[in-house]
């Protein structure tokens, strides 16, 4: 199945670039471009697109706001936000505002193309550890971070459920996850399932952000 592709980035020559390397896929297709947010919604009205490359620093609408317009619809495309530094509080906004995960812009193209496919699939491409040191720096900004030790949404969660999404949130893949538990790692993988639905994330990216707007794990600790 083709991946339909849209790129998002008022950089004529970056789009170019990322078409070049896009185009010589089997599996992949660029079926739109826009170089700012307003043109980007607008060709999304028409156009059937599975996964959008969404640069941030954009005029007239940037790509936390486009990201989060697009991530409100029913069934949207998963957006991958290219920012040009790991840590950078327009990164932290995109994954708040529904991405499902950040590239740098100079990421190696056998890596771009494994996130797109990633992404695609329904994984989150931003490992849970940058999306950790992310939310370190960034977590003050959140309007509940600390002060709500719990959420209504987390009483839905049974206990191992809560502590698997600690672990998460703290970073740790699911192998690793199965091994500190002592579980076996499908477990994990139906338990991680599990606290998406009951949640209503769309990732781990998601568990991660939750995590610590709720105080379920703490700035620079742990749970």
């Amino acid at each position: 199945m083709t991946i339909r592709v849209m790129l998002v980035d008022d950089q004529v020559l970056l789009r170019t670039g990322f078409r070049m390397v896009l185009a010589a896929q089997p599996d992949m297709e660029v079926v739109a471009e826009a170089g700012d947010g307003v043109e980007a919604l607008e060709v999304l009205r028409s156009t059937a697109v599975d996964v959008v490359l969404m640069d941030v620093r954009m005029p007239k609408l940037d790509g936390v706001e486009t990201t989060r317009r697009i991530c409100a619809d029913t069934d949207p495309p998963k957006v991958l936000i290219l920012t040009t530094f790991d840590l950078d509080e327009y990164a932290f906004s995109g994954l708040k505002a529904g991405a499902s995960g950040f590239m740098l812009k100079d990421v190696p193209p056998g890596e771009l193309l494994a996130a797109i496919r990633a992404v695609h699939s329904g994984d989150a491409v931003v490992a849970p550890s940058t999306t950790r040191r992310l939310l370190d720096r960034f977590a003050p900004m959140l309007p509940s971070a600390g002060k709500q030790p719990a959420h209504k949404e987390l009483e839905r969660l049974t206990e191992r459920e809560r502590e698997v999404m600690v672990l998460v949130a703290q970073g740790l893949s699911n192998g690793e996850i199965a091994a500190r538990l002592v579980l076996s790692e499908a477990t994990v993988k139906t338990h991680v399932g599990r606290i998406l639905t009951k949640l209503g994330l769309r990732d781990r990216v998601q568990v991660v952000v939750l995590a610590y707007e709720t105080g379920l794990v703490r700035a620079g600790g742990h749970g």
